[in-house]
C-alpha cells in the first residue's frame, strides 16, 4: 500500500510540474514585396509584455509607439543586393498580448539577395528566437535569428 501511495504522489508531482509556466520568447516578421510600388513591407508581431520590458515603458502610455519605433530602428537592419536600406516606420498597434509593428523599405526594383540583422529582444531575453518570412515574386524564404546568429542572408 505504501508503495502505491508513493507512486501516486510521484505521479501527481510530475503532473503538477508539467504545468509549470515556461516563457517562450519569439517574434515573427512577415515581409512582402509590392512590385507596383517597389516596396518591401514588414509586419512584425511581438509579445506585448516582452517589448514593454525591453523598452521600459508601459504599452498603454502615449510614448509607447515612439519607443517601439526607436527600438525597431536600432535592432533591425536591411541590406538588399549588398546595399543598406532605410526602414520607414509606418505604425504600431497593441492588441492584447501582441504588438504589431509596421515598417517598409522603398525604391527596391529587383532583389537578388536580402541580408537582415535582427537583434530584436536578443539582449533582453537570452532564449529569444526571431523568425522572418520573405515573399518575393512567388518565392518564399525563411530566416531565423537568435543569440550568436543575429545576421542571415537569402538569395532569390
Amino acid at each position: 500500500m505504501k508503495k502505491h501511495l508513493y507512486i501516486s504522489w510521484v505521479f501527481a508531482l510530475m503532473l503538477l510540474m508539467s504545468f509549470a509556466v515556461a516563457d517562450f520568447y519569439s517574434s515573427m516578421t512577415k515581409v512582402d514585396y509590392l512590385e507596383a510600388s517597389k516596396t518591401l513591407k514588414f509586419t512584425t508581431k511581438l509579445n506585448t509584455a516582452h517589448i514593454s520590458d525591453a523598452i521600459k515603458i508601459n504599452p498603454n502610455t502615449a510614448g509607447f509607439e515612439a519607443e517601439v519605433k526607436r527600438y525597431v530602428n536600432n535592432n533591425f537592419d536591411l541590406y538588399v543586393n549588398g546595399s543598406p536600406k532605410t526602414l520607414t516606420f509606418t505604425g504600431s498597434q497593441v492588441n492584447g498580448e501582441s504588438v504589431w509593428v509596421y515598417f517598409e523599405a522603398n525604391g527596391i526594383s529587383e532583389i537578388s539577395t536580402i541580408r537582415i540583422k535582427n537583434t530584436i529582444l536578443l539582449s533582453s531575453f537570452p532564449k529569444q528566437f526571431n523568425l522572418v518570412n520573405i515573399a518575393y515574386k512567388g518565392n518564399q524564404r525563411t530566416m531565423n535569428f537568435q543569440r550568436g546568429k543575429e545576421v542571415n542572408e537569402v538569395s532569390f
